[in-house]
């Protein structure tokens, strides 16, 4: 039964605004349990969710705190990752380091935990891996897409000419040398 003027459906209280440092707190732990981020791309991330300044800093402050954001790890762990998973050299890793805001210190020190060797042993793989696939093609060719390979994946000319030549030129026979053997000792 109603009474009159009076309506029995209560409306429902309207929610409070919520607290713009557990929106931007929630924003950063959803996007780091995907994958591991530098504290630029989640300031980039809650910037277009309209997060203000102030609560997106303090809430990166307090996860930077807590280790959850770290640009040397994660600059670290995307070297070492890259490298051996996609075979990007030192170079092609800095210029995607920087895309992602990294600061060129982290950068630099990322980069530096690559050695030559490792380089060059992961530039020989990558083109072996790929020969076969050129066998048959006009010399030129082979060069030409082994040498692209290299080159797409940050390498310095110098390291590509090398290691090609390697492999395509395989190194001539010679003389058979003895085996070391050592003097006796008695």
């Amino acid at each position: 039964m109603q009474h009159a003027g009076r309506d029995d459906r209560a409306e429902p209280e309207p929610e409070p605004e919520p607290d713009p440092e557990s929106v931007a707190h929630t924003i950063c732990l959803r996007l780091l349990t995907t994958s591991p981020r530098s504290r630029a791309q989640l300031a980039d991330a809650l910037r277009r969710r309209n997060v203000p300044e102030v609560s997106a800093e303090v809430v990166l402050d307090r996860l930077a705190a807590v280790g959850l954001v770290d640009d040397q790890a994660f600059a670290a762990a995307w070297v070492q990752s890259r490298h051996r998973g996609r075979g990007l050299a030192r170079r092609a890793l800095a210029v995607e380091l920087r895309r992602r805001g990294v600061e060129a210190e982290a950068v630099a020190g990322a980069v530096e935990t690559l050695d030559s060797d490792q380089e060059l042993q992961r530039a020989r793989d990558l083109v072996l891996r790929r020969l076969p696939a050129t066998e048959g093609l006009p010399h030129a060719a082979r060069l030409r897409r082994l040498s692209g390979l290299l080159a797409r994946k940050g390498y310095p000319a110098g390291l590509i000419r090398q290691v090609v030549r390697e492999a395509l030129v395989p190194p001539k026979e010679g003389p058979e040398l003895p085996a070391f053997a050592p003097e006796d000792q008695d």
